[in-house]
């Protein structure tokens, strides 16, 4: 018999062995399958290394071999029901930032976006401030934990009051900064104050920090300072999430005499109020007004800033601005989280916003803003005369539309998928029961012609 045919046999021995053993079981020693198969060593070896390659037994060095684990067939059914034991009852809450109809289909016409159309960015200005920030000798060093110098220079001015660049933390994106913000401030299981409707992303960032939103309502001149000092009282809250200036989802502008009494119901309460400021660069009708922090003069505000909505999606860059202790701690949960900001997007940033070009780019969004704000409101009062429109925004990208007693705004955003046009459902915006049906339709994702049209199929619901 040859020594190929010897193999092929053990080879064949081998296989009804293992199929009758387990994962994880011990094959007998070379020394037994010698002495049991009547065959040479080297066959034995030949046998095992087949076996090996072919993913059915694996070899330990001086322990010996053993049966492998064996591979799913196709259509097998994975047990993880251990894991949800494991991860006991931490879930992460995304519904509040995923829209319960799903994807639009493909071509629809988008009023449901929270960035701008790409021909409302600077996307050449972009690209070429990340062409030069890339061929900088140090461009792919590791960048300072609170982030370029410079650049916290330019998020303290745009800040405004006495706020230095040694207050600033960089941070990726306003997203993020949130997340820091909400881990830093406050203990799993507290309760957190936020206005009644408010952004769903910052929601969902409270409760993957355990944070429990309680809402506090909002009117035309924003939130309501009343009900701020009821809330704090009833619930020991010591955080309040708010936005101030340009409210997401209502527009609203946090009166002057509002603003103070903010401050003076949260010092007051011992609580933070960490202030998001998304839409600073947003303005589009008349000054915008100065933010919380830069009026504050006991640290506690914590603001939060970004440079993604006035540019584009992925220039994910933001700060966190704030004084005393809970900045320590901030910069703490940044470094555990990702050590510091991609030094080649903060150099592109601080070369996007340091250029004339910067300006000329606000100047030119407010106006183009400004202008589609104003089509959509007349386009919803030419089609959709029955709908309310509290409040005409001076800044952001959104409207926020009431709807008529008796309607359903998940129904109505249903319908106006299958006129090929995506909007926002309003009950996403609220922690609690709504107070009634509402919309809220991007004016700034999508192109004046694309704006109008769209809002003529909402009159056509199937």
């Amino acid at each position: 018999m040859s020594e190929s045919s010897t193999s092929g046999d053990l080879v064949g021995d081998l296989r009804r062995l293992l199929a009758g053993l387990a994962p994880g079981d011990r094959l007998p020693s070379s020394r037994e399958l010698v002495r049991r198969h009547q065959v040479s060593p080297v066959t034995v070896a030949r046998a095992v290394a087949l076996l090996t390659a072919e993913g059915l037994v694996v070899t330990r060095p001086g322990s010996g071999t053993y049966v492998a684990q064996r591979a799913r067939g196709a259509g097998a059914v994975v047990d993880t029901a251990w894991q949800t034991v494991a991860l006991t009852d931490r879930t992460v809450h995304t519904g509040s930032i995923t829209d319960p109809l799903g994807p639009p289909p493909a071509g629809a016409i988008r009023l449901d976006g929270g960035y701008l159309h790409p021909s409302l960015r600077p996307t050449r200005a972009l690209s070429a401030a990340l062409a030069r920030a890339a061929r900088r000798p140090d461009a792919w060093d590791r960048a300072p934990t609170d982030g370029l110098a410079p650049l916290r220079s330019v998020f303290a001015a745009l800040a405004g009051g006495d706020v230095t660049p040694e207050d600033v933390l960089v941070t990726a994106g306003g997203q993020s900064a949130l997340s820091i913000a909400f881990r830093a401030v406050a203990a799993p299981g507290s309760p957190v104050l936020v206005e009644s409707p408010t952004y769903p992303g910052a929601v969902a960032a409270a409760r993957a920090a355990g944070l429990r939103p309680v809402p506090v309502p909002v009117d035309d001149e924003g939130l309501r300072p009343d009900l701020l000092a009821e809330a704090f009282g009833m619930t020991g809250a010591r955080v309040l999430y708010c936005q101030p200036t340009y409210h997401n989802p209502t527009g609203a502008v946090l009166s002057p005499e509002r603003r103070r009494q903010v401050l003076d119901v949260a010092r007051s309460a011992g609580a933070f109020v960490v202030e998001d400021d998304f839409a600073r660069c947003l303005g589009h009708d008349g000054a915008t007004p100065r933010a919380l922090v830069a009026d504050d003069r006991h640290g506690t505000v914590v603001h939060l800033t970004s440079l993604t909505k006035p540019a584009a999606p992925s220039l994910r860059i933001g700060a966190l601005v704030a004084r005393g202790p809970v900045m320590e701690r901030m910069r703490a949960v940044r470094l555990v989280d990702d050590f510091f900001v991609a030094r080649p997007l903060q150099e592109a940033a601080l070369d996007l916003v340091s250029s004339p070009g910067w300006e000329r780019h606000l100047r030119a969004l407010a106006g183009a803003l400004r202008q589609r704000c104003g089509e959509a409101v007349a386009a919803v009062a030419r089609h959709c005369p029955q709908w309310m429109i509290a409040r005409v925004p001076h800044g952001g990208l959104h409207l926020w539309v009431r709807l008529p007693r008796g309607a359903d705004d998940l129904e109505i955003a249903s319908a106006a998928r299958r006129q090929g046009v995506a909007v926002s459902a309003g009950r996403r915006f609220f922690v609690s029961e709504p107070p009634g049906a509402f919309l809220r339709i991007s004016f700034a994702s999508a192109e004046p012609a694309e704006l109008v049209e769209g809002l003529r199929r909402l009159s056509h619901p199937d």
